[in-house]
């Protein structure tokens, strides 16, 4: 009896195992889609659709109206087109971070020149002076540099803060940094639709988030108000960090590139905010 059990359960498992992968596999997408998209606003939009969907749906089927049920199934194919769309910015996020896999890519941070961007912010947050950086990562920042005043100019302290000084003409946009230079300022980056509670995060943060979403990069931010450090990645927000917090998060974040690509690899280099 126990032995034809057993075999009852092996043939069981034999047969249907595809379907429990399928479920796993379905099951982490919902739970990952859930994680991206909980903090954007079409959020709530699909929130709402959903309701909407599921109660007539729901009505339907308890009272057998037959017309809105023929409805709803041919109304998904425009649902699917209505979600592309409301979803755009989430989706072309999505890509990037699936396009710029560092699996093929050497990243190595460049103590110099981090030891100098941080001495330079930590000036500006010093004197409240606002500033907006983009390290670039693997996707490329040219339409964004094209955006501002090409420099290609090397990082130094007296460079950056008197880039970032209220009267001049670039202090309102952001710097991209590429291979420890800074390739453009006075950029316009994109801003970023995430809804945020704490009011003190203003416009300088969003396009820090913004940039972060569309591409790769790595956004820092020096507040005009308080002169707090933040550091934006994949869209989240670190806010309010200390000079060495910052410092090693930006090593986290480029090491971990250089550790993953060094699996397929036994040699590599990357300057600061590099791509091979």
């Amino acid at each position: 009896m126990q032995q034809h059990g057993v075999n009852g359960m092996w043939n069981f498992l034999t047969e249907h195992w595809r379907d429990g992968v399928e479920i796993l596999i379905l099951a982490a997408l919902a739970y990952h889609g859930y994680l991206f998209f909980r903090a954007t606003r079409g959020a709530r939009i699909l929130t709402g659709l959903l309701v909407l969907l599921l109660s007539l749906a729901l009505l339907s089927l308890l009272l057998e109206l037959s017309v809105i049920s023929s409805l709803l199934q041919r109304f998904s194919v425009f649902l699917a087109i209505a979600l592309v769309i409301i979803f755009q910015p989430e989706l072309r996020r999505v890509l990037a971070e699936l396009g710029s896999s560092r699996i093929f890519s050497f990243n190595r941070p460049d103590p110099e020149a981090l030891d100098v961007l941080m001495e330079a912010m930590q000036q500006l947050s010093s004197r409240r002076c606002g500033a907006l950086f983009a390290l670039k990562r693997g996707i490329d920042l040219k339409p964004y540099a094209e955006s501002g005043v090409e420099l290609d100019a090397v990082i130094s302290n007296e460079l950056v803060t008197t880039i970032f000084q209220p009267k001049t003409s670039l202090h309102d946009g952001g710097a991209i940094i590429d291979q420890g230079r800074i390739s453009a300022a006075g950029c316009v980056f994109p801003v970023s639709q995430r809804e945020i509670q704490d009011r003190a995060i203003g416009l300088r943060h969003r396009a820090g988030m913004g940039i972060s979403e569309e591409t790769d990069a790595i956004a820092l931010v020096v507040s005009e108000e308080t002169g707090a450090l933040s550091l934006c990645f994949r869209g989240k927000l670190e806010h309010d960090l200390e000079p060495e917090e910052l410092r090693q998060r930006i090593n986290e974040i480029l090491t971990e590139g250089a550790e993953a690509g060094a699996e397929s690899a036994t040699e590599g280099s990357h300057e600061l905010g590099a791509s091979s």
